[in-house]
């Protein structure tokens, strides 16, 4: 393996115990904030990456950098409008990818600066690997959230993107999708575990990286 699989791998496992579990208490936090307690009831309003392990979700992380965590549990009858209180308890997932990858950003785009404004000569060989090896891992660990963000917004059960398309369907349509949901979920399994889903997702998180990196642009002028 090369050493920038060996940065990609690393990357990929602090995802899974610290930033998937990110993702996931995020969906608690605001089901709590919209009124149910389950998730904290049931111990999952935690960033303890145990409390979330799927075996499934994270050999797919490890593998193919898209995964997911045991699901939160969720009660909409706690909530007053129950339909949109999911789509906001959804959306909190990807939400926080979203702030995670760009706080991310922001790091790799200061931290490159400040090495790339170091002349050589104050630097030894082992810092500049060093250097080079965070760099590397802070812009997987990026992408990675990025495309956890794209992926769980895609409108298909059980990803979040369902929940949120929810509020534009008749219930009885959503309803009766939802019902195919657990065959749908090894339909998705096998496209993600196949690359089916490769190249659209590349081009949506890559337009995601543009806009991001024109939103940090303004790191240029420290540099």
């Amino acid at each position: 393996m090369s050493f920038d699989g060996i940065y990609t791998l690393l990357a990929r496992c602090i995802v899974l115990v610290g930033v998937i579990p990110v993702h996931e208490c995020a969906h608690g936090w605001m089901a709590e904030k919209l009124g149910d307690p389950t998730a904290r009831n049931s111990g999952r309003l935690t960033l303890n990456p145990l409390r979330h392990f799927d075996p499934i979700g994270s050999a797919l992380m490890l593998l193919t950098g898209f995964g997911w965590a045991k699901a939160v549990p969720v009660n909409p009858r706690y909530f007053k409008n129950p339909r949109q209180g999911m789509a906001l308890t959804a959306l909190a997932g990807p939400a926080a990818n979203l702030l995670f990858g760009f706080v991310l950003l922001l790091l790799y785009r200061v931290f490159g600066g400040v090495v790339v404004g170091t002349p050589l000569y104050l630097t030894s060989a082992p810092f500049q690997i060093f250097t080079y090896a965070v760099l590397e891992i802070v812009w997987s660990m990026m992408l990675i959230n990025l495309s956890l963000a794209v992926f769980n917004l895609i409108p298909v059960p059980p990803l979040d993107g369902s929940r949120i398309v929810a509020l534009l369907l008749p219930a009885r349509w959503y309803f009766k999708i939802m019902e195919y949901e657990r065959y749908i979920f090894v339909a998705m399994a096998v496209l993600l575990f196949t690359g089916v889903f490769s190249r659209p997702l590349n081009v949506a998180v890559q337009y995601l990286l543009w806009v991001m990196v024109r939103l940090t642009d303004f790191v240029n002028i420290l540099f």
